[in-house]
């Protein structure tokens, strides 16, 4: 993966097949939480709260991309992302590019995952 110096320029290299899943995911993130700020962390554009808490992460590859979760959190939320018929693994769901984003789903967990920070203050391996 080429070294990306902003959120923006993340974006901006992103592959014509890559580029309309990640650009959802984007819009979806900024609408979860309008107090999040974008911030470019281990090369991944990251949902961030407070000080320095991550909220979650967009992650590409060649043929999905994922939204990515703190693995605690995401352990509460994995049977639904499964029985949607989506791929999960240990803090994320994997999202195809071949097939349509579940945005009711996406929201959902977005939401959930800024109440659980309202709540707790819960970082990313908090629990």
């Amino acid at each position: 993966m080429p070294k990306r110096s902003s959120v923006e320029d993340y974006f901006a290299q992103l592959s014509d097949v890559q580029r309309p899943h990640l650009e959802v995911l984007r819009e979806l993130s900024l609408a979860a939480d309008p107090e999040a700020r974008e911030e470019l962390k281990y090369n991944l554009p990251v949902y961030v709260r407070g000080k320095n808490t991550s909220l979650w992460m967009l992650q590409n590859f060649k043929n999905h991309c994922s939204l990515r979760f703190p693995p605690p959190f995401f352990a509460t939320q994995k049977a639904a992302v499964e029985a949607a018929g989506f791929e999960a693994g240990a803090g994320f769901i994997k999202l195809p590019y071949d097939r349509e984003l579940p945005t009711e789903l996406l929201n959902a967990l977005m939401q959930a995952r800024v109440e659980e920070y309202a709540a707790t203050g819960a970082g990313w391996n908090d629990r």
